[in-house]
């Protein structure tokens, strides 16, 4: 399995429009982050996790030339405003991209990209199959199981998923007990860790250090950073040695 995190910032992004602060004026790339996605590349298919607005560059980033299937963790626009641009994976793949999410997501979707809904012809719509997910079930696309993580971002329900031994949960700020069981023994843990200071909907960095601690990945990853957590390279010294903070074009070999 490849894992490649295609995007680790939050909804604004870092740099942040219009903001003076270091680590926004930072000419590291380790500071450069466009808004959170995944791409998971198993068993010869590759599934991307969120298409926010960043999406078409992340593919042109990443030279990818095909993808099996998108899955959703949740409604906000900076995790699937980007999904007209699937239509480029019509053109070349010459068939519709499999599209999952659930019923919350699916409603989101329809509202904003309605046009992909509205039975028209024209040749500049994405079109894509949308298939419903069971947040209590697993399921498979095209042999690859994925298993639905249920946590909370507020009082948001989100989605986050595991795949073999990856598990991905970005927006969160909650997970029950039950739900932390389909967490244990996955050898990379991906949690968001927006920032030091509290936050309704967000783990902290220090909330995020403690439940890595408790589910006991090998490797962990803080991924949805915003400019606030501060410099990467200062922040990675404050980590405990399994953890890391993600970056733009990391890749992952499991």
């Amino acid at each position: 399995m490849k894992i490649t995190f295609l995007g680790t910032g939050t909804s604004s992004g870092v740099p942040m429009i219009g903001c003076k602060c270091t680590i926004c004026q930072s000419e590291d790339l380790f500071d450069k982050r466009l808004r959170s996605s995944v791409m998971v590349e198993t068993g010869g298919k590759t599934i991307i996790i969120d298409t926010g607005p960043d999406f078409r560059q992340q593919m042109l980033k990443e030279k990818v030339e095909g993808i099996n299937a998108v899955i959703f963790t949740h409604e906000h626009k900076d995790h699937i405003a980007g999904m007209d641009d699937l239509r480029a994976f019509n053109f070349i793949q010459q068939k519709p991209v499999e599209v999952y999410a659930s019923a919350n997501v699916q409603e989101a979707i329809k509202r904003e990209f309605h046009y992909v809904f509205s039975g028209s012809t024209y040749p500049g719509i994405p079109k894509i199959n949308l298939h419903l997910i069971d947040e209590n079930v697993p399921f498979l696309i095209e042999g690859v199981e994925i298993i639905p993580i249920r946590v909370f971002h507020h009082k948001m329900p989100v989605l986050g998923f595991r795949i073999g031994d990856f598990t991905y949960i970005t927006d969160a700020n909650n997970i029950p007990e039950n739900e932390k069981e389909k967490i244990k023994s996955s050898k990379v843990l991906v949690l968001n860790a927006l920032r030091k200071q509290p936050h309704i909907s967000h783990f902290t960095l220090e909330q995020a250090v403690e439940l890595m601690k408790e589910l006991k990945p090998e490797k962990g990853f803080f991924t949805h950073i915003s400019h606030q957590l501060g410099l990467h390279t200062e922040i990675e010294k404050e980590l405990p040695p399994f953890i890391r903070l993600a970056f733009d074009g990391l890749k992952l070999i499991l």
